[in-house]
């Protein structure tokens, strides 16, 4: 059975007239949510520290940032734009207090919704329109006239227009013109951590780092480990982009695509499957949300060991080099 998928067609923005949208936390998503919305004509206010770099962010674009409390006070929508790790307590001191009957919180992701950390009175909406992509892209296609997919999804329907506040809200972000996915948290939040920590994130820094060190322990150059495990990956993800794998074996030479089949399928394999699976049950189980709620608790001690190493490692030296020579990139340095 098809996945629902609405666009602007199919709704409006009449849901949100007369409405004042709260945008809390002036961050990746939160950024583009706002301009978007206050660009097609949404009144929209921003909660966020004055004195941070998105706070004065905010300030150039234009906004008055707000004390969190204070801009759910005045909200009718309150969108919790926020890190994951933090929204729990910002909703235990700043938000719950202010919520009444009626209004509609907005989430971006369904981690705190669907793991139970954030439990919100029966008497509101608790919607769901998450873009998928990266916030600076999600205002790029707004800007030039498009929009990035979106999912959108219904916790809660205290007042009857979850449904048509949540298309609205997709229609002001962009996805109206993308395609608007109609989903559920669970889905969204299971299959958007499975995808970053097995594939697009962890499985994919890990075969960077594990190919650069067959590589270079066998005796080839640094450089060239870099450019073949590292730096071609855009060139290869372009064209999956475009037209799926079938396009990118279409566009790559025989060799390539006949290397494809005959080692792919070796290094990941029904073992590899396996432990895919075990990565997913750690995620429907709560034993990820568990395990990071934790290290948050510990002041992410173990979350911030892991980065610094991995900073240190060979390929990211290699690769700041080797980017300083390709200014086209626009390299970026941390």
């Amino acid at each position: 059975m098809a996945i629902e998928t609405l666009y602007d067609k199919d709704g409006s923005l009449n849901p949100l007239s007369g409405k004042t949208v709260a945008v809390l936390g002036y961050g990746s998503q939160g950024h583009a949510h706002a301009q978007n919305l206050r660009d097609s004509g949404v009144t929209v206010i921003v909660a966020n520290r004055k004195d941070s770099a998105n706070g004065k962010l905010a300030i150039e674009h234009g906004f008055d940032p707000l004390p969190v409390g204070d801009a759910v006070q005045q909200a009718d929508l309150i969108v919790i734009a926020l890190p994951d790790e933090v929204q729990p307590e910002v909703y235990a001191k700043d938000i719950a207090p202010n919520l009444k009957a009626g209004k509609t919180m907005v989430f971006t992701h369904g981690f705190n919704i669907h793991f139970k950390t954030i439990d919100p009175p029966s008497e509101v909406n608790v919607i769901m329109v998450a873009p998928k992509g990266p916030g600076h892209t999600v205002r790029w296609e707004y800007e030039r006239g498009g929009g990035v997919p979106c999912l959108m999804a219904i916790h809660q329907d205290a007042a009857g227009d979850a449904r048509d506040l949540a298309l609205a809200y997709a229609i002001g972000v962009g996805g109206g013109k993308g395609g608007t996915l109609v989903t559920t948290f669970k889905d969204e939040c299971e299959t958007d951590l499975f995808g970053e920590q097995v594939v697009l994130c962890g499985g994919l820094s890990e075969s960077i780092k594990k190919g650069f060190e067959v590589l270079t322990e066998a005796g080839y150059p640094p450089e060239l480990a870099y450019f073949e495990v590292c730096h071609e990956l855009e060139l290869i993800i372009n064209l999956i982009k475009r037209g799926g794998l079938d396009y990118m074996r279409y566009s790559i030479s025989n060799t390539a695509e006949f290397g494809d089949y005959y080692t792919g399928p070796k290094i990941c394999n029904d073992d590899t499957k396996k432990r895919m699976e075990a990565a997913l049950k750690h995620i429907q189980d709560g034993s990820f949300a568990k395990a990071f709620r934790d290290d948050y608790a510990n002041g992410f001690k173990w979350f911030k060991q892991q980065r610094a190493e991995n900073a240190g490692h060979a390929v990211e030296s290699v690769g700041k080099e080797l980017r300083a020579m390709m200014p086209w990139l626009d390299p970026v340095e941390m």
